[in-house]
């Protein structure tokens, strides 16, 4: 069903993070954004806002639900991905790439140890 690119990281809750030195970068898995169909706003952190692991960051809202989407580790927010903001369907169309969510400086790397990797992600999911 859906391409699980194999560096990155997933939390249980769907969100995935791809981590480069002290930055992650954070979206909504494929499957995610296929169970909540078209997503048509996103409500993204403020820069600066700081999350530990597993704490509500933003929002999805599609045709059928808002969604809460929680920080996979903790850190504070750098950089959200502003292009959602016009165009949320990119959640739908392009989720590892063009629809990440927001940056955030890891507080806690460590963290990253915790999440699954893409086959165990994999196993969650049923692929």
């Amino acid at each position: 069903m859906s391409n699980i690119p194999e560096q990155l990281r997933y939390a249980v809750s769907h969100e995935w993070i791809s981590a480069e030195g002290d930055t992650g970068t954070v979206g909504i898995t494929d499957h995610a954004q296929h169970e909540l169909s078209d997503v048509v706003y996103v409500d993204l952190p403020k820069v600066g806002a700081k999350f530990v692991a597993g704490a509500v960051a933003a929002v999805v809202e599609s045709v059928k639900a808002a969604s809460d989407i929680y920080s996979p580790v903790s850190g504070e927010v750098t950089e959200v991905n502003s292009a959602l903001v016009k165009n949320p369907e990119l959640v739908n169309s392009d989720p590892y790439v063009g629809a990440w969510l927001f940056r955030l400086k890891l507080s806690a790397p460590a963290e990253l140890e915790a999440l699954k990797d893409a086959a165990a992600y994999k196993a969650q999911i049923g692929e």
